[in-house]
């Protein structure tokens, strides 16, 4: 490992490689909470080589179904930020037995808006994703990657098959576009 690395880096990449070879596996998952956890999104850890230096790789792997409903969100949130003046994001929260709480009449207002916003640009395929890895040299330990995946799950299997291709140089990606609707979900 060149010097350009933190001795902090060092120490995590070392921990890894012991904890991979302890396992008997090439990666490692992070366990995620709450909302975060899905069959559709995962973070894991893996080591490899990134322009001749071994290198751990901090990964997040989604579906391209669910960046397409993320994007959708982002863009329709968007517009209805131009929209109201007094715009915030909606909140949902927990009354006392645990039930979801009344939106006040702006977040209603909001949220059908959003909804709206959502149907028209599925309805004209206005976001289009497609397969992808994106690389994060500027990470706060190792290399970060993006990976999204036309897959209806991100499964171990999926996983194993992603480390496997990246690491060997193999990896081929689908150069296709996608839209998927509400019904894809």
């Amino acid at each position: 490992m060149s010097s350009e690395y933190t001795e902090t880096e060092k120490i995590e990449l070392e921990k890894l490689k012991q904890e991979l070879a302890l396992r008997g596996v090439d990666y490692v998952l992070v366990p995620l909470k709450g909302e975060e956890a899905s069959d559709e999104f995962k973070h894991m850890k893996f080591t490899g080589e990134h322009k001749g230096e071994e290198v751990l790789f901090d990964a997040l792997i989604y579906t391209l179904r669910l960046q397409h409903a993320s994007e959708l969100y982002e863009i329709a949130e968007h517009r209805a930020a131009q929209r109201f003046p007094d715009f915030r994001r909606i909140r949902f929260e927990e009354d006392e037995n645990g039930n979801l709480a009344c939106l006040d009449e702006l977040e209603e207002e909001i949220g059908l808006f959003i909804a709206e916003q959502i149907m028209e640009l599925e309805s004209r395929g206005d976001v289009l994703v497609r397969e992808h890895v994106y690389v994060d040299e500027c990470f706060e330990c190792g290399v970060g990657l993006e990976v999204g995946l036309n897959r209806e799950r991100i499964t171990e299997a999926v996983i194993q098959d992603f480390v496997d291709d990246f690491k060997s140089g193999k990896l081929m990606l689908d150069s296709s576009s996608y839209s998927f609707g509400t019904e894809d979900i």
